[in-house]
């Protein structure tokens, strides 16, 4: 019987670098599985979920091709939070069986460690479950300058998407280990070395590329 494969989380706040963690990651052979993608995935055109979507929420967030209007549906649901609640209720039952079907792949290809990306890891009590948990923090006007040139935001959009998350410094408080993503890509990278090291002595794990 193959052993069972660990997965724990990483977060961090808008555009504090996540990806750029989750990469270093997997060059260290570490797989992830990014929640969001996932997400994507639960949604997709014909799918249950995009039907529940369009009609709670209303048919004009789904396009000619059938794709969901992602940007227009955040829009409706930010700032709201019993539309968020409702939508988390569509979504969230389908990402859980997509991650179930992502780790039974994993583990049956011989993966012992897995990280999962989760964006809202706290703020959807996911802690206990991803322990140990990885924060990827950055100093705020860094996470406004790299939200508006990622995602064409006003620094009025960025800031209140910013906020409407948990505060960095109860993050901090609350994860196993930080690594600091406002400088250097080296610097950051180093840090994640440092941490997946710590995480493979805590859990036991084999490193397959040192």
């Amino acid at each position: 019987m193959l052993p069972a494969m660990h997965l724990f989380g990483l977060t961090g706040g808008v555009a504090s670098g996540k990806d750029v963690i989750a990469a270093r990651f997997r060059e260290r052979g570490v797989p992830t599985v990014d929640a969001d993608e996932l997400a994507r995935i639960a949604v997709q055109p014909g799918s249950p979920a995009l039907a529940e979507i369009r009609e709670r929420f209303g048919p004009q967030l789904v396009g000619q091709t059938g794709e969901l209007d992602r940007a227009a549906l955040a829009r409706i649901v930010f700032g709201d939070p019993e539309k968020l609640a409702q939508l988390n209720r569509i979504v969230h039952p389908r990402v859980a069986l997509l991650l179930q079907q992502k780790v039974n792949e994993l583990s049956s290809a011989g993966h012992t460690l897995g990280c999962y990306v989760v964006p809202l890891l706290f703020e959807n009590g996911l802690e206990a479950k991803l322990r140990p948990v990885v924060l990827v923090a950055a100093p705020l006007e860094v996470q406004v300058q790299r939200a508006m040139a990622r995602s064409g935001w006003s620094e009025a959009e960025a800031r209140a998407r910013i906020a409407a998350q948990l505060p960095l410094e109860e993050k901090q408080a609350r994860a196993d280990y930080v690594i600091d993503n406002g400088g250097t890509l080296q610097s950051a990278a180093a840090r994640a070395d440092e941490v997946l090291d710590a995480i493979r002595k805590r859990l036991q794990t084999l490193d397959p590329n040192p």
